[in-house]
Order: structure tokens, then sequence, then C-alpha cells
């Protein structure tokens, strides 16, 4: 099933990290009929909007990168919200797209659905082979519930929904917002934070913190020049509790574990790639697909109102599972060399210290990308080059 350029696309999320660049991607390509809308135009949450959303734009493929997400202090705090949010938004979304006949559907989802001591590299077989990482159990249930969903909607309906599952992205309009960032942002804030404190640069922390208020503390006041030290003192308080002081960081953990980083606009690339040119039966095996399971026609349409593969148990097919597809680079490296590169980025000349007290978090995440790779797609961004951009987005987007 393949998509033309008029085909009316909705990218859920399309103000996100993931979505903005999947947005810009298939502009590039020449899909010009896109439907986006913020979350106050629309709460992915509450089923009756969703409901006159699909009534109204019918769209023929939809991209799910909508999430309720944040990094581990935001996943201990908020566990019945990230639970919560993320089901509803997936049932709602999923549902109403097979109600109103969509072609298409791409998942995406996190690689945190794996078992905290997978195998590593992981493939997608590990999937539910043992128990999750503890503090962000519920966000990755929510998404196991989501990649099951669309297996099981293919299984049953023979629909086309494809999910991928990426692993940790950084990348234009991440999430720099210190209570609820991922670790690389989080960290090239503070250390830009810590770098003007030191050089006494009042006024670009003012921006900073207008443009992104800490606990509610903005920049007002602090770049006038008879600023008091009072105001100083209140901006200084509440950065230190985040671990950023004068010319000092203080990050969580213990620098050891070993991420995967990919660009978001790698993550954008694989994700069109998946959406116009992979189908369900080219991961599964095309030919016991379509013809045992739902009689397809010479062109791989399916007849959406087969049943006899109802629970897809069916003996012939045997059991099929794990039918979703990882996205990285396949190569990885540790929080404390990430941390050398975002200190080489902006330039700092301070300490890093880390805080043995506080969790690591799963210790390494490496996925195997060789399922990606035979479905004819490689990353481009190398996390070096991807350091020294993200950096410089972020100095762009407070001016």
């Amino acid at each position: 099933m393949s998509l033309d350029k008029n085909s009316k696309i909705y990218v859920a999320g399309h103000h996100g990290l993931v979505g903005s660049a999947i947005w810009n991607n298939l502009l590039s390509r020449g899909y010009t009929n896109l439907i986006g809308r913020s979350h106050k135009d629309l709460d992915l949450t509450d089923q009756v909007a969703v409901k006159k959303f699909f009534d109204e734009e019918r769209p023929d493929a939809v991209v799910l990168a909508a999430a309720f997400v944040g990094g581990i202090m935001a996943n201990s705090l908020y566990r019945a919200d990230f639970i919560m949010m993320n089901m509803k938004i997936q049932c709602n979304v999923i549902s109403e797209a097979y109600a109103h006949g969509v072609k298409k559907l791409l998942f995406l989802g996190s690689t945190c659905i794996y078992p905290k001591n997978a195998p590593q590299p992981m493939k997608e077989d590990c999937l539910l082979t043992s128990p999750l990482e503890y503090t962000n159990e519920e966000y990755a249930i929510a998404k196991i519930a989501g990649l099951k969903m669309c297996e099981s909607y293919n299984l049953q309906y023979g629909t086309n929904y494809i999910a991928v599952m990426p692993t940790n992205l950084y990348g234009p309009n991440d999430n720099f917002h210190l209570e609820n960032s991922h670790v690389m942002p989080a960290m090239m804030r503070k250390i830009y934070l810590a770098k003007l404190i030191h050089d006494g640069e009042w006024d670009k922390i003012a921006i900073d913190l207008n443009k992104r208020p800490v606990e509610g503390v903005t920049g007002e006041g602090l770049s006038t020049v008879n600023c008091q030290l009072s105001m100083k003192q209140k901006a200084l308080d509440i950065l230190s509790k985040y671990g950023i002081y004068n010319n000092k960081v203080v990050l969580w953990g213990t620098g050891t574990p070993l991420r995967e980083f990919l660009w978001s606009e790698d993550m954008a690339d694989a994700s069109v790639h998946v959406l116009l040119n992979v189908n369900f039966s080219d991961i599964i095996g095309i030919e016991k697909y379509s013809s045992v399971h739902f009689g397809a026609s010479t062109d791989g349409a399916v007849d959406r109102n087969h049943s006899a593969g109802r629970g897809g148990a069916i003996p012939k097919l045997g059991e099929i599972r794990n039918c979703h597809i990882n996205v990285g680079t396949g190569k990885e490296l540790t929080i404390r060399e990430l941390s050398e590169l975002v200190v080489k980025a902006v330039g700092f000349e301070g300490v890093v210290e880390f805080d043995a007290s506080k969790p690591d978090g799963t210790m390494r995440k490496l996925i195997d990308v060789s399922k990606l790779h035979s479905l004819g797609w490689t990353h481009k961004v190398e996390i070096e080059d991807g350091v020294a951009k993200l950096f410089q987005w972020y100095k762009e987007s407070l001016e």
C-alpha cells in the first residue's frame, strides 16, 4: 500500500521533537496535505474530541508521535499520569483510525519497552522476556500496549499499522525544561547556565529563564543594571536545586551508564521511510501473511472485513509477535562521555560532578538495528556532530 503526494496525513504531536521533524521531512518529500493540531486545539485524551476530529478530517494516514514524556524524575513523580495519559492517547487515536478506514498508521514508541537486563544489543524479540526498569515502568507498559494494539489490529482486521521504537532522541525543538526534560537537553542547559553564571552574563540568563522558566522563576529584573542582589540569589537558589552552580554542574548518577542517541531528524527520516515504503506484510513475510491470513490481492490490498484470523491464532502461520522496528544507530557512549561532548560544544571550562546517590536508570540500552537496515534505512548524523548542532539550535532558540 502506497501513499501518493495528495494523501492527507495527520501528524499527532507535530509540535514535538519527533513530530515536527516528521512534518518537515514529509514536506521536503512533496507531501503537503498535512494536518496537525496543537494540544490546545485537540486533547488526544478526550475520546469524544478525537472522534469528532476524525469525523471531520478523515485522514488517509496517521503518524502517532504524540505522547506524555519526561526523564527519570518525571517518571518517578507522575507514575499514574504516565500510564493513563499515554494509554488514553493511544486507544483514542488507534481506535478512531480503524473506525475511519485509515490506510496506514505509524506508531512511535520507545526502547524503554525492553527488559532492564535484556541481552545487548537488544533485538525486537527480547520484548516481554524479563522485568522492566522500575523508574519508567508505567511509560514502558503504555508503549508496549501501543505496539501490541498495532500488531493486534493488523492480525484481526488486516490493517497496516507499523510500530517503530526509537532510541534516545535529541535535536531541534527538544524539551529543555529542567523539570521534565531528557538527559541530553537537561545536561546541555545546566552546563550552559553554569557557564553564564561564572561569566556574569545575567542578560543571557534572564533571556534563558524568560524563555523556559524554572519552577515559575523567570528572568524578570535580572538583566537590568540595577538588578537587586536578592533577585540574583533567588535565581541561583532555584538553579542549584537542579545541580547548577557558578562554573560547576552536578549531574545525576555515576556517569557510567551507556546510552545510544539518535538525531531527531534522522528519526524522522526513518519514520517517513517506513511510512512510505514498509508494510506489515514486509515485516512478517508477505507470502504467509497476505495469501494465508487475509487472501490479499496481487497489489497487496487486504480485506478489512476478513475475520478468519481473529486473535491471531492461526496454526498455519504460527505465532506472530514482535513486529515492531527498532530505530537507532547501533552505537553507544557513557553519560560521562556525553557530558564531555556537551562541555566541548558549550565551551565550558568549569567542573562537572556526578552524584552517585542519585539513580542511574538502566545501565545499558543499546538496540539491534539489523531489521531496520534490512528495510533500507541507516542513520546519517553521528553523535559528535549532533551535540554541536543541538547546542547551536538551543542558542538560536534564545534569540
